[in-house]
């Protein structure tokens, strides 16, 4: 990482017209790693502005900074006006442009310095400085042993630690997954130090739901079906479902764990058909212990992800998709 780190001081020696984007559907990974970079950025003087496919769950609206994102398809001359006036790309938490929508049209590969910041397997090869580590549980971690390498630590202020930390929370499953190791837990202390109310990140997080949220839950809860020889569980939810409990943005976010905290279970899914679109199904894999869900995702869904977190998708029926799934549970083999 040294050589790179010195090739991107370089770039950032002198004053940049700086654009951060991450990929559509904006996670906390995605939201707290653009921000962070966004807040060190601007403290060394750069004209910094991040630009997202899309809008974000609401309840990421609290987070310092979270204003400022200027939203693409809610302001698509604006922000394509930005990025052909910008010197840098930072492409945050993806590795394929694909994954940004019409952000990564809008990218000229022949004119941006572009640099990509992701956790991710399998990078495209499209950025002239390129951080992919896929050991590193989360994007806002990576950025944290970028900053620190780039300045000391004194650039990082109360505002950057909190979005560092909720990305870090939000993409190990609040600490739990197995890419959480000793300097994961040596970093949230720095991060502590910075005076973080770390109470506050989680509660805005998790305990601020809509009724909708819990409503969709409980219909999601309520078709949990058990595979006991594959130590597997599955829900679903129709795009009915989601109407009849007026869905909003965000709120399936994070029901996929629900079915991983049933006694002896190793994998689940969650099947979710898309409220816009005809026969497109979303779903959701986790897993624990050694099922590779992303190598699931990757073979049977083209999907992936990580390890123990993944994601796919079905063109048909949520029936054919499920069918597809209990499949491929005897066809898996790792």
């Amino acid at each position: 990482m040294l050589g790179k780190i010195k090739e991107l001081k370089k770039i950032l020696s002198k004053e940049k017209k700086i654009i951060i984007t991450t990929h559509s559907n904006p996670d906390g990974d995605a939201v707290g790693s653009s921000l962070a970079l966004y807040h060190f950025l601007k403290k060394m003087n750069h004209n910094v502005n991040v630009i997202t496919p899309n809008k974000h769950p609401d309840f990421l609206n609290w987070i310092p900074g979270c204003n400022n994102i200027i939203i693409f398809d809610q302001n698509v001359e604006r922000a394509n006006k930005l990025i052909a006036d910008s010197d840098i790309v930072f492409t945050l938490d993806f590795n394929d442009l694909n994954r940004c929508g019409l952000v990564g049209e809008a990218i000229n590969l022949k004119k941006h310095e572009i640099i990509m910041i992701d956790h991710h397997q399998s990078p495209s090869d499209y950025s002239n400085i390129t951080f992919s580590y896929p050991d590193i549980s989360s994007t806002c971690e990576l950025i944290f042993k970028i900053i620190t390498q780039i300045s000391d630590t004194d650039l990082i202020d109360r505002d950057i630690s909190t979005c560092i930390y909720l990305g870090m929370m939000t993409d190990t499953g609040s600490f739990q997954y197995n890419g959480v190791n000793s300097e994961t837990h040596s970093i949230l202390s720095s991060l502590m130090k910075k005076g973080i109310d770390h109470s506050k990140i989680y509660n805005n997080i998790y305990n601020s739901n809509n009724l909708s949220k819990l409503m969709i839950l409980g219909s999601a809860l309520n078709s949990l079906n058990q595979i006991k020889e594959k130590k597997t569980t599955y829900m679903r939810l129709s795009k009915n479902q989601l109407i009849e409990n007026n869905y909003k943005k965000g709120d399936t976010e994070g029901l996929v764990n629900y079915g991983l905290s049933l006694k002896n279970i190793d994998f689940t899914a969650i099947f979710i058909e898309d409220i816009e679109e005809m026969d497109n199904v979303k779903i959701s894999f986790r897993s624990k212990n050694i099922f590779p869900c992303d190598k699931f995702a990757k073979k049977f869904f083209n999907g992936g992800g990580h390890k123990n977190a993944a994601g796919g998708k079905y063109t048909g029926t949520i029936d054919d998709a499920v069918e597809k799934f209990k499949k491929s549970l005897t066809d898996f083999n790792f």
